[in-house]
């Protein structure tokens, strides 16, 4: 089943709590159906899956309106993030646009979904990454919303370093510092460079990803992040000559 089934037709199921059940809960009338089935067993926690999701759609949410205009690039971009299917659009937007027109802040949805996923960090840079998607959508990042990406990677516990090679890989990643995407410093020796690649490779793959608990209709983020990361590495090892 995938997430969206699992969000719309068996999230009673599950105890999300926090922010994000509340929000999950205020449109919980509308989006259940008591005639889906509930999810079948995993073997990622859904609950995880739940959280991951309806963080996304909070976040992004609150982020489409952090620059004061929701555009509809930005619309398209959340759709496209989330690979919803047409019949669930309208129980997902339900979720969105309650989130955007909600006073509260965005701070809550961060905290929890970091507190869900504090022992996979990488889970959390993968919905940064969504986030990035979004902001890009109408072709520039205004630098209210690289502020709102900040203050949500640093509440995920990422550095200002984190931060920097994050949005190197995610902003023009044509003219990025290879180095930068990579986490290392320019005068790494060559074993290191292949050893950083490789557990940057490992850590980011889809299946890993999924085993942590990140649904997979959001491969398509993680892959371009993971072909952001190789693009790196061949820029590096072009320059070094490695082979």
């Amino acid at each position: 089943m995938s997430i969206w089934g699992k969000v719309v037709g068996g999230a009673a199921g599950f105890a999300l709590g926090g922010p994000l059940g509340a929000l999950l809960g205020a449109v919980a009338g509308h989006v259940y159906d008591s005639n889906k089935r509930a999810p079948a067993e995993t073997s990622a926690d859904p609950t995880k899956q739940i959280g991951f999701t309806i963080a996304v759609i909070a976040l992004g949410a609150k982020l489409a309106k952090a620059d004061g205009v929701v555009t509809e690039d930005e619309i398209r971009a959340f759709r496209r993030v989330f690979k919803v299917a047409p019949e669930e659009m309208k129980n997902v937007a339900r979720i969105f646009n309650l989130a955007r027109k909600s006073v509260d802040g965005y701070e809550p949805y961060a905290r929890q979904v970091a507190g869900m996923f504090a022992d996979n960090p990488v889970v959390l840079e993968e919905l940064l990454g969504c986030l990035f998607y979004i902001a890009q959508a109408d072709g520039t990042v205004a630098d209210a919303e690289l502020d709102y990406l900040q203050n949500v990677a640093r509440i995920f516990g990422f550095s200002d370093a984190d931060f920097a090679r994050q949005r190197a890989e995610h902003i023009g990643p044509d003219s990025a510092d290879p180095y930068t995407v990579l986490g290392i410093p320019h005068d790494t020796a060559d074993d290191e460079v292949k050893s950083a690649y490789r557990k940057l490779v490992r850590e980011h793959h889809p299946d890993t990803l999924i085993a942590q608990g990140m649904p997979e209709e959001f491969i398509e983020v993680a892959n371009d992040k993971l072909a952001a990361i190789n693009a790196a590495y061949d820029k590096v090892a072009a320059q070094r000559g490695l082979k």
